[in-house]
C-alpha cells in the first residue's frame, strides 16, 4: 500500500524529511512547467500521486504557484513599472493593462462558479493523462497549422481580442490541459505571433494566479497547520527558482523551435501515465 504525506492530515505530527523533499520536487515541477504549454498542475497531480504525496483540498498546488508569479515579475520588473507609469499618460500602454484585465474576467466568472466543482470531480490522475495525450495533439495540429499574424507585438493586442484569449483560458480549468496551453493557442488563433502569444499569456498569468491563489487561501487558510506553510514555502521558494529558468529562455525557444517538442512530451507523459495507474492500482 503506498504510504500518503498528507498537507492536511500532519496538524500535529513532525514533518519528516521526505515530505520536504516531496515538496521540493513538486515545487520545482511547478515552476518548470507552468509557463510551458505542458499543464503544471496536470504534471503535480500525477507526480504527487505516484509519490503518494496528498493535498486534499488541492491547496498545496496552488499556492505554491505564486512562486512562479514573482519570476516573471522579477524578469518583467522594468517592463512592468514603465507600463504601469506610463499608462495614466500613453494611450497604448493604458489599452493593453485594460486588455489584460478583459481577458482576465472570463476565468473569474466561470472560476468562481465552478472551481469547487472541477477540484471534486475532475482531480484526478486518469482525467490529466487523458487531457496531456489531447492537448498534445492540439498541439500538433496548431504547429503545422499557418494562422494568419497580425500582431507581432503584446501591445498591440486589442481588448477584443483579449477577451477571447481569455475564454481560451478557461479551459485550462481543467486539470492536465494547460493554462498557458491554452491561452498561447487561443491566441495564435486569434492573429498573434507565436512569440506574441507566449508573452501574453505571461501577463495574462499575473492576475489569473494571483487571483488563484487569493481565493484558495481565503477559503482553506483555517485547515492549514504550521507544518502545512512549512511545505508550501519550500514549494514557493523551488517554483520561483525554476520559474526563472523557463521565463527566461521560453520566448526564444518556441521562436524557433514550435510547440512540437511540448507537444511530443505531453503525449509521452500522459501515456506513461496511465500505463503507471494500469499497473500500480
Amino acid at each position: 500500500m503506498r504510504r500518503h504525506a498528507s498537507l492536511a492530515g500532519m496538524k500535529e505530527g513532525r514533518m519528516s524529511l521526505w515530505m520536504m523533499i516531496q515538496a521540493a520536487i513538486l515545487g520545482f515541477i511547478e515552476g518548470l512547467t507552468e509557463f510551458l504549454p505542458v499543464s503544471s498542475t496536470g504534471h503535480l497531480l500525477l507526480v504527487g500521486h505516484f509519490m503518494g504525496f496528498h493535498s486534499p483540498t488541492r491547496t498545496f498546488e496552488v499556492l505554491i504557484q505564486l512562486g512562479a508569479i514573482l519570476a516573471i515579475l522579477s524578469v518583467y520588473f522594468r517592463k512592468l513599472l514603465d507600463i504601469g507609469l506610463g499608462m495614466f499618460t500613453d494611450a497604448r500602454k493604458r489599452r493593453f493593462v485594460i486588455a489584460i484585465l478583459v481577458a482576465f474576467v472570463p476565468a473569474v466568472i466561470i472560476g468562481g462558479l465552478f472551481s469547487k466543482v472541477i477540484k471534486a470531480y475532475l482531480f484526478n490522475p486518469f482525467t490529466v493523462c487523458t487531457s496531456l495525450i489531447a492537448g498534445g495533439l492540439i498541439l500538433l495540429v496548431v504547429d503545422d497549422h499557418k494562422f494568419e499574424e497580425k500582431y507581432d507585438d503584446v501591445m498591440d493586442i486589442p481588448i477584443l481580442t483579449a477577451l477571447k484569449i481569455g475564454a481560451f483560458q478557461c479551459l485550462a480549468m481543467m486539470p492536465g490541459v494547460s493554462r498557458s496551453g491554452a491561452t498561447i493557442v487561443g491566441a495564435m488563433m486569434a492573429g498573434t505571433t507565436k512569440r506574441a502569444a507566449a508573452e501574453f499569456s505571461f501577463f495574462l498569468a499575473m492576475p489569473t494566479m494571483v487571483g488563484a491563489f487569493a481565493k484558495d487561501l481565503l477559503d482553506n487558510y483555517k485547515l492549514l497547520s504550521t507544518n502545512d506553510m512549512l511545505l508550501i514555502i519550500i514549494g514557493f521558494v523551488m517554483a520561483f527558482l525554476s520559474g526563472l529558468l523557463v521565463v527566461r529562455g521560453f520566448l526564444d525557444f518556441i521562436s524557433r523551435n514550435g510547440f512540437r517538442p511540448f507537444a511530443w512530451w505531453r503525449i509521452a507523459v500522459g501515456s506513461l501515465g496511465l500505463i503507471g495507474l494500469a499497473v500500480f492500482r
